[in-house]
């Protein structure tokens, strides 16, 4: 019979502070497309083996506005076969899932057996957005983190890989992306009204977020932070961290046909020659 995984909150949890951003950079651009397309190729042979063991991951992807989240997830998939995962952008929730439980809309997006959910922010908006702008008490998000530490461990318990990802910039990083959006016809969707309110609460935002990775970096999951002021650095680092928790205790070797199989096949395509 199985235990249920008894969570515990590590004590040296990761803070904002610990970013090291003079030795996150890659300057060469050979280099970088180089080793991006090897992560892009290792991804999907951990994909594949995903698939044909049936097993189930959850990629959960935090960070500032402007940080580059899409940028890593376009560079995380574009390889990938698409029938294997889903891209889950979370915005506020609509109206008929705000009269339910918070974690609703998630438990509907968990990832059936051979595939990947990737969540573009996600249900730690519960202790970030929801907490610095008051939609909701002190007493819920609070009570929060207890329950988005059960809800991974269920998951966990249930055989599903999760991994956490927080992308970090600078201040004075985040307005250049905002000019540059701004300056940028091409660029426009990707910046609102909002992006410019929430700096206004940088430090509001600071405390939820340094309190959620204390709250949240678990046993069962912990917290990975990314300096992500140079975006080339920033894809390598991010596909390099999800292919490492990934593959960790999976055979990723390619499954083969099957000797019958093959012996068959060679038969058949003899006949075409």
């Amino acid at each position: 019979m199985h235990k249920p995984t008894n969570i515990k909150i590590k004590k040296n949890a990761v803070q904002l502070a610990d970013a090291d951003f003079k030795n996150s950079v890659i300057k060469n651009k050979e280099k970088y497309q180089r080793k991006l397309k090897e992560l892009q190729i290792l991804v999907l042979r951990i994909q594949q083996a995903y698939y044909n063991q049936h097993k189930r991951a959850i990629i959960v992807l935090e960070g500032w506005d402007a940080s580059g989240k899409g940028g890593v997830i376009r560079r995380l998939t574009e390889r990938l076969d698409p029938r294997g995962f889903n891209v889950i952008p979370i915005a506020a929730p609509k109206p008929e899932e705000q009269s339910r439980h918070y974690l609703y809309r998630f438990q509907k997006q968990l990832p059936k057996a051979g595939s990947i959910t990737i969540f573009d922010r996600s249900y730690y908006g519960r202790v970030l957005v929801e907490r610095v702008e008051g939609f909701i008490s002190n007493k819920e998000w609070q009570r929060a983190y207890t329950e988005i530490n059960e809800f991974e461990r269920l998951l966990s318990d249930d055989g599903v890989r999760i991994i956490k990802i927080f992308l970090h910039i600078t201040p004075d990083e985040q307005l250049n992306r905002f000019h540059e959006r701004l300056h940028n016809p091409y660029k426009h969707w990707k910046i609102t009204e909002e992006d410019f309110r929430n700096r206004l609460k940088w430090s509001d935002y600071e405390d939820a977020i340094n309190e959620m990775f204390k709250q949240t970096s678990t046993n069962i999951v912990d917290w990975n932070l990314i300096a992500a002021n140079r975006k080339w650095y920033t894809r390598v680092q991010a596909l390099e961290t999800i292919c490492n928790l990934l593959k960790k205790g999976v055979d990723i070797t390619p499954k083969s046909a099957g000797p019958k199989l093959i012996k068959a096949a060679e038969q058949l395509l003899k006949q075409f020659n």
